[in-house]
């Protein structure tokens, strides 16, 4: 896609979670703000407008001034490091934002005449903080009200967008944002459905251990079961282990764990075939 850039607001005050570090609030095991950091990862410039903390992915820091001053002083913060014509702009609690989302708000943007393309949560609800706009635009009405109001300090978002032309993407599940303790527990209870588990686990691993690689799962489960079956329950966790070991010493990507695992596999295969009754030598019946 063209590039674009990103600002994410993560300095509030989270007061209905008691003033936690609402960004730092782990949901799957990856914090909040890493969590929308990967699903924004293919940006050009990531403006983060809060104090630094240690993340999945190195972005650039910003403050408002005065610190506190609410989402629209931050906001005019973080765009003052972007150049792109295009800016996602996204709150640092959304658990399920993924990047499947940031491209659809991008693509609703750029097919049409809009300024923005924000979401709508579950009850038809504008969402201005998960939302592509034209950078230009936003620029515009900031120093508008700027201007109007001797500042930006306290302003809602709101202001913002109601001098926008906006498309609005209906998007109840990417939307969802975490304010209280309550969606903080319905988050990580959805994660840990059976539909959602697997992807969510292997990408807090991921994260935990600093890998970019994105392997074919299937392949690498299909592996662990044929070993599981045709060898023994423990060899499944062994292979897929020294198949991932055998990957990085070659120094390979995706394509050379999937050809490892099929190697693998065929010996897997191979191993039970020779255990069958009838896997020894064929007795020599010509009479001769």
């Amino acid at each position: 896609m063209t590039a674009y850039d990103v600002v994410v607001l993560a300095g509030g005050a989270a007061r209905r979670l008691g003033g936690a570090d609402k960004p730092g609030v782990r949901v799957g095991g990856r914090a909040l703000l890493d969590r929308v950091l990967a699903a924004c990862a293919d940006a050009r410039t990531t403006v983060v407008v809060a104090d630094p903390r240690p993340t999945a992915r190195s972005v650039t820091w910003a403050r408002e001034d005065p610190p506190g001053a609410g989402p629209l002083a931050a906001l005019g913060a973080g765009l003052s490091h972007t150049t792109a014509p295009d800016v996602v702009v996204l709150s640092a609690d959304l658990p399920f934002l993924a990047a499947d989302t940031v491209r659809h708000l991008l693509t609703s943007l750029r097919t049409g005449d809009s300024e923005g393309a924000l979401l709508t949560d579950a009850d038809g609800r504008d969402q201005p903080l998960v939302a592509a706009y034209r950078a230009a635009a936003l620029r515009r009405e900031l120093v508008a009200l700027g201007t109007e109001h001797d500042g930006l300090t306290g302003l809602p978002v709101r202001r913002l967008t109601a001098g926008l032309h906006l498309t609005r993407v209906p998007d109840p599940v990417a939307s969802f944002d975490c304010d209280t303790w309550d969606d903080i527990a319905a988050a990580r209870a959805r994660i840990r459905e059976h539909g959602h588990v697997l992807d969510e686990w292997i990408s807090a691993v991921k994260d935990e251990l600093g890998i970019e690689l994105d392997v074919d799962t299937g392949v690498l489960l299909d592996l662990a079961r044929d070993a599981a079956h045709n060898v023994a329950r423990p060899a499944a966790p062994l292979t897929t282990f020294l198949v991932g070991y055998a990957a990085a010493q070659a120094g390979g990507g995706p394509q050379t764990v999937a050809e490892l695992a099929r190697k693998a596999a065929d010996l897997a295969l191979g191993w039970s075939d020779e255990s069958a009754p009838d896997a020894g030598p064929k007795p020599d019946t010509d009479a001769g």
